[in-house]
């Protein structure tokens, strides 16, 4: 092995600590540029998406509760709007379900109680237009709306 190559492993060895980097493993890994354009990295590829995933849930925290005061809802819901997508709660159920989950106390438990015990009612699933049409109309600011007609 040459004198230059033993210099960058040691190089390499040092900066990452207790990392160990042998001309074995080095060469193990080793590929051609054909080999590497024509195999794609899928592992790359999902790790990348988790990356993603781990950094949007970062970026926007649970916001909580939501009691059911109407001045808090617009507030509430844009965040839980956000908190849904940046964790990729996509299905209409998880989606409602985890609305549920975050209305506690007051107006708000009795929704989610209700809306609980429909639910297990039912065969179906309820749309995602109409629940959102639903939870609005039940916890909106009407005054906000009123100043604004």
């Amino acid at each position: 092995m040459s004198s230059r190559r033993m210099n960058d492993i040691k190089a390499l060895s040092e900066r990452l600590g207790s990392l160990q980097i042998t001309e074995e493993a080095s060469s193990e890994y080793k590929r051609t540029d054909t080999e590497m354009s024509a195999a794609p990295a899928p592992v790359a590829i999902a790790n990348n998406k988790n990356i993603q995933a781990e950094m949007l849930k970062n970026m926007v925290l649970d916001l909580g509760w939501f009691d059911g005061d109407r001045t808090k809802f617009e507030d509430w819901w844009r965040g839980i709007r956000l908190f849904l997508k940046s964790n990729m709660v996509m299905e209409t159920d998880d989606r409602i379900t985890a609305i549920l989950a975050h209305l506690r106390g007051g107006v708000a438990d009795i929704y989610a109680q209700r809306k609980l015990d429909e639910l297990d009612e039912e065969t179906g699933t309820q749309e995602w237009k109409e629940f959102v049409q639903e939870i609005k109309t039940t916890f909106s600011d009407k005054m906000k709306v009123a100043d604004t007609e």
